[in-house]
Order: C-alpha cells, then structure tokens, then sequence
C-alpha cells in the first residue's frame, strides 16, 4: 500500500454510516436500565465482592448477569455492527460507593469484553480527571488532561468505555463522530488523501515505550481487513511524534488528510454531543467512532471535580483482526496489571 499508484482505496461498511440528523435523538443511542435489571445489577455487584475485593479477580463468571447479559450481547454487536456507540443509563449513583459504581462498571464491561492495558502502568481501569498535567507535557495522555477540551480521537482497543462518578461544574460534553461516514467521504471526494492515510504514520508513545525503544510507533490510520475497516487516529501523537529526530517524518499529503479529518469532524455532519450524568456508561467502538470532549470546569473546593473510569476491551465478536490491531503495544504494559484507585476530588 506503499505506492499510491497501485493503492485504491474503497467504501467500506456503508451499513455503519450515520450522520448528525440520524442520531440527534438521544432515544437513538440511550439504553435505560430497566428496575429489575438494576436489582440484578446490585446483587451481582454484592457477589462479586463476596468473591473478592480485588477487581483483578472478578470476570464475567463471577458477575452474573442472567437476564442484562443477553441485553449487552445485542449492545455489543450493534456497537461492532451497527451505529458503534451507547450510553447506558441508571445506575443508582446517589445510594452506592466509588467502589460499588466501579464494581458495576468492571462486571458489566467484563460481559462485553476481556480488560485491555491502557498505559504502561498496567491500568486495567483507568481515571479520566485532571491528574495536574499540562496539554504541552510530552507525556501526558488524554485521560491525564483536565479542564480544556480534547480533539476527535479513538484508543487503543477494541472498545472504549467510560463511566462517570462525578461531572465539573459546567461543560465537559462529550463528543463521539462517525470515522466510517469520514473514511468513505474521503474516498469518494480525496482518494489520494485517503490512500495517504493508509500508509503507516508516525504516532507519539508519550514516554511509555519499553525501555531503550524508540519514542514513536508506526501504524496507519486506516487498515482493511476483509470488508472492515479499523481506524487508528490520533492527531496530536500523529503530530508530535515529530520532536523524534529518529521519527519518520510526515508528508504534506498526510498533513493535509489530517487536517481534512480534523476539519470534518469538528464541522457538526457526523457528530452528536452528550451530556453525562453520574451513574452514566458510554461505550464506544474504537475503529468505527472518534470521541472527544468539551472544556469543562471543575470546583475542587466543593469536590465537584469531572471523574470518569474508563476501560479498553477486546470485544470477542471480532473472529479476526490485522495483527496492528491485537494488544500490540507491548508486554511491557502489561507486565503487571493493575486498577488505578483515584479519589478526584482532593
């Protein structure tokens, strides 16, 4: 795919294209949990602590889930399938602990995927809240960053789920835009721009590369993999991968497919905001939907501090994937997993 000349990139998955119209109703993309399935959530969450205390213990057999399990096998595959994104609503945030929502979270997200490393300290659940760095740090990561807003972007995992505990005092929407409908305008409109951005690009590791490893990796944005198509994009590892004198360094046809990417996912067309609300769970397919979020404003003084758990998964719908697209970030971050335990409001 090197050599644009023999390269023609296609549509793919026109099944997963949807637009901001299509799913302006939040009805579209809510999922309410029922009375009965919040009881049966409850006592799941009461015999997974029975079992044990440390998360790392608990998989889906010891949260049983005998009637909301066959809800989240559909959920999973019209996220793999389908539209790609859902948020679920109705956990009783007001009557249970950080441990509780974080225990309900980590069994539900069991049922639809096996825990993925997110970072070289081995998080199986991360937080999402203001850990104090800056935009400009060279290490820092999306989850790390507080306050101001994040750019479109997908993770590395199948799917990305995020759980919030507490929201700011204002702001802090998040933003979630259809990669498919992207990809397939691009080929239609800029084939040129598109095959760029399936040649391997450079991405930032962010200073969590194995050790005496260079600081960046290679990976296309777009791969094929049959009749799929797997997003990887990133745009400001993508772009800072450049403070690497050994990096490879971007083409302007790949800067100007970045910025094509960029601009039409900020435009509005294919993208829909949400409001959370503690209690609240959004899970996201990675390769087909780019998520970002809003500036928000927190009040320390108060705890009214934005704190979300997050997970990576590996849905098991997927039979198969391009080898790019297994946990291959290395053993390194997964040589000694672990649950980080962040209390945001102080």
């Amino acid at each position: 795919m090197s050599d644009t000349a023999t390269f023609s990139p296609v549509v793919l998955e026109t099944a997963c294209e949807w637009t901001a119209k299509d799913v302006a109703q939040p009805a579209t993309w809510t999922e309410m949990l029922s009375s009965s399935e919040v009881d049966e959530l409850e006592a799941a969450v009461a015999h997974a602590f029975s079992v044990s205390d440390d998360f790392l213990q608990i998989g889906k057999a010891a949260f049983p889930l005998p009637t909301l399990a066959r809800r989240l096998k559909q959920i999973e595959r019209e996220l793999m399938d389908g539209r790609g994104f859902v948020l679920l609503r109705g956990l009783p945030r007001e009557r249970w602990s950080n441990d509780e929502m974080s225990m309900a979270y980590w069994g539900v997200g069991a049922h639809l995927g096996k825990p993925w490393p997110q970072n070289a300290k081995g998080h199986l659940l991360g937080d999402v809240t203001d850990h104090g760095k800056s935009p400009g740090d060279p290490t820092s990561r999306g989850n790390e960053i507080g306050l101001v807003g994040l750019d479109f972007h997908c993770d590395g995992s199948d799917l990305v789920g995020l759980m919030c505990l507490q929201t700011g005092i204002s702001g802090g929407l998040s933003a979630v835009c259809n990669s498919v409908s992207l990809h397939n305008r691009l080929v239609r409109e800029r084939p040129d721009l598109a095959a760029e951005l399936y040649k391997p690009q450079p991405f930032d590791y962010r200073g969590e590369q194995a050790p005496g490893k260079p600081g960046w990796y290679l990976m296309p944005v777009f791969t094929r993999h049959g009749e799929r198509i797997f997003t990887r994009l990133i745009r400001p590892y993508i772009l800072a991968s450049q403070r690497h004198a050994d990096a490879p360094r971007l083409t302007e046809k790949a800067i100007e497919a970045l910025t094509w990417m960029q601009d039409q996912a900020e435009g509005g067309e294919y993208s829909v905001l949400m409001d959370f609300q503690p209690g609240d769970m959004q899970f996201i397919n990675n390769y087909h939907v780019l998520h970002g979020r809003s500036a928000y404003e927190d009040d320390r003084d108060s705890g009214k501090v934005r704190h979300l758990k997050r997970l990576w998964l590996e849905t098991e719908t997927l039979n198969e994937r391009p080898r790019i697209f297994t946990n291959f970030m290395g053993k390194h971050w997964a040589e000694k997993v672990s649950i980080s335990r962040m209390d945001a409001g102080h």
